[in-house]
């Protein structure tokens, strides 16, 4: 396989890498909600770029066509993007609770306020 076969594979990595560097490396926790979308939608494109076959036809009985695209990891990534709705629905719902709790969404704000508190 030649290299520009290979270029969805590369970006699949970058997005990776790069929303998990956000969760790592942020403090602010809406900055991690947008770094776990970017991870999530990195495993989407994996899973879609497996998913393509050269010459491959959509699954309808047909004599003349060979090879076939199986429809499934689409459908999965479908159920994959309207649950990555709700769980960042309800990581922005928390992060509303947090911010009316503690007056601040900043992780290391929180923990002096913890730990002063205690």
């Amino acid at each position: 396989m030649e290299f520009p076969g290979l270029i969805n594979y590369w970006i699949v990595v970058v997005l990776m890498m790069s929303g998990f560097y956000i969760v790592i490396s942020q403090g602010n926790f809406v900055k991690k909600i947008v770094g776990l979308n970017i991870f999530q939608v990195s495993v989407f494109v994996l899973y879609i770029s497996m998913s393509k076959i050269d010459g491959g036809a959509a699954p309808i009985l047909d004599e003349a066509i060979k090879n076939y695209s199986n429809p499934l990891p689409h459908v999965l990534i479908l159920t994959a993007i309207v649950v990555g709705v709700a769980t960042t629905a309800l990581g922005l719902a928390l992060i509303v609770r947090i911010k009316d709790a503690y007056g601040t969404i900043e992780e290391d704000e929180i923990i002096v306020q913890e730990r002063n508190d205690s």
